[in-house]
């Protein structure tokens, strides 16, 4: 994880076998426009065959996936109780005073489930770490003690003052819409308390049997049965099955999470601003083509007379030459255009406010149309290989650019101050992996002892470079940082992620912090 500059945190990730994931986190600090640029350089093998023929950019376009939303308000289980910008606080105080519309008090109920939700997140992340194995057992019996006695009573506290709310509003006179929505943050909320729960009581796996331990354990799998109660007793069908195939479960918890958290995602509304430039161009080559034309029909009629063999051919290859003038100047304005202009230009609109926060520019470059810094080469320096096949080895080099720029001053604000913008691009890597040699090979082994020959497995895979670049421009001031990430890649997809230390980070870890990808 790169964290300089502050303006912007990095974070990199395997999603799956076939999708990398960069999570971007944009926090402004002034009060005015802060300008974000992220360049991304893949150096691909030659033999992957990628090159702007069999990979153009609308099929690079089509395997980025970009979620742009606001970052979840932090807040602790004893603020969600307390706090004058919890959201919990905001719906008991419209209750009494009826202040805010219906649609208020489910944008709030929604965010009340994002926010317990990152508070929840933050626990199990707790309890992991606790259970690294690393630490003294009394030590972290201690910790894991106080930190599970903590979050299993301020949890039962948070569920028991929003149901208490959800039973006052049910009295109300409210529209079916409202109700239902309603009803779908309550089974979230639940869903939400047993999956990371259960994800804590999985990370104490490893701990020691004896009856302290169990208690812990058992504490937090009193909550989730309690849950799983709750949603039976309200003929909710999203009960985990020990036999079944869990289709409807993992169905209905995919649609609650979208559901409550589209108030934190930011619309984006995508203007065709290179094509318009484009058109103006093409229309310039047409007029150059054009006046070309007309001069020679001018000079021909004067020189002779319209009706001779001579004006014939003049105007024949007059017309000739325009036409190849034209097609000339559009190529040579298509070049200028993608040398100058971004190919895809996006507002970014506030849900709530429908106001324009902020623009997302990109654009994708190819091979010769790239030039590669002195500094993302000299990331790449890290061993022998990468040093000599630079410039001795035909690699692929595809630059993406993402220029963001966000108005701080049209940012919503909590009680911690500005929120800031989370930006998460997922990269299919599937085309990658069409030209692959097959994964495994037989080796031929001789055997020391009686020199028989046997076979061994050779796996045949691929390492793709991924070097991001990160700009911040903000209050005069600009900062930069940099990252290296390979993908280690095969014909099945992607097999582990390895990291590199950031030039000025000496106490960063030494080479190959392996990532396996998600189940």
């Amino acid at each position: 994880m790169s964290q300089v500059p502050e303006a912007l945190i990095s974070r990199f990730d395997v999603h799956d076998r076939k999708q990398f994931e960069i999570k971007l986190e944009y926090q402004p600090a002034g009060t005015d426009e802060t300008r974000y640029l992220v360049e991304s350089y893949l150096f691909l093998p030659s033999s992957l065959n990628i090159d702007a023929e069999t990979y153009p950019r609308a099929d690079f376009y089509a395997d980025i996936h970009n979620y742009v939303r606001f970052k979840t308000p932090v807040m602790g289980l004893a603020e969600l109780l307390t706090s004058d910008g919890s959201p919990l606080v905001w719906l008991e105080a419209w209750l009494r005073t009826g202040l805010g519309t219906e649609v208020d008090v489910v944008y709030h109920a929604k965010l009340f489930s994002c926010v317990l939700r990152g508070a929840l997140r933050r626990f199990a992340t707790t309890v992991e770490s606790r259970c690294d194995g690393k630490k003294d057992v009394d030590a972290a019996r201690s910790e894991l003690e106080e930190v599970v006695l903590v979050a299993g009573d301020g949890m039962a506290r948070v569920l028991e003052r929003f149901r208490a709310w959800l039973r006052a509003v049910g009295e109300l006179r409210l529209t079916e819409k409202t109700r239902a929505s309603l009803r779908l943050v309550d089974e979230y909320v639940s869903l939400l308390v047993e999956q990371f729960f259960r994800r804590a009581v999985a990370d104490m796996g490893a701990l020691p049997r004896s009856s302290q331990w169990l208690t812990l354990r058992k504490g937090l799998m009193d909550a989730v049965l309690r849950e799983e109660s709750y949603r039976k007793e309200h003929r909710l069908r999203s009960v985990l099955s020990p036999t079944g195939d869990n289709e409807e479960y993992m169905q209905r918890l995919g649609f609650l999470k979208k559901f409550c958290m589209n108030v934190l995602f930011l619309s984006a509304r995508r203007k065709q601003k290179r094509q318009g430039w484009e058109e103006v161009l093409f229309a310039l080559a047409a007029g150059v083509a054009m006046a070309f034309a007309t001069a020679v029909a001018f000079w021909a009629q004067v020189r002779f007379t319209q009706a001779s063999l001579n004006f014939f051919l003049i105007a024949v290859v007059g017309y000739m030459m325009k036409d190849r003038i034209k097609e000339g100047l559009r190529r040579i304005f298509s070049r200028v255009a993608a040398t100058h202009l971004y190919d895809r230009t996006t507002d970014l609109v506030d849900p709530v406010t429908a106001r324009t926060i902020g623009t997302c520019e990109e654009r994708v470059d190819y091979g010769g149309a790239v030039k590669v810094p002195p500094q993302v080469t000299s990331l790449r320096l890290h061993d022998d290989f990468t040093t000599v096949s630079q410039g001795e080895l035909s690699e692929m080099v595809i630059r993406y650019q993402k220029r963001i720029v966000l108005d701080a001053r049209l940012l919503p604000r909590s009680e911690r101050g500005l929120t800031g913008v989370t930006d998460i691009l997922r990269l299919n890597v599937e085309r990658f992996l069409r030209d692959m040699d097959e994964p495994e090979f037989a080796l031929e082994y001789v055997d020391l002892e009686d020199f028989s020959v046997g076979r061994i497995r050779g796996a045949k895979r691929y390492a793709v470079d991924l070097v991001f670049r990160f700009t911040v421009e903000e209050a005069g001031g600009r900062k930069e940082s940099s990252q290296l990430v390979r993908l280690v890649l095969d014909r099945n997809g992607i097999q582990r992620m390895q990291t590199y230390p950031s030039p000025g980070a000496p106490d960063a870890p030494a080479g190959t912090g392996a990532c396996q990808p998600a189940a």
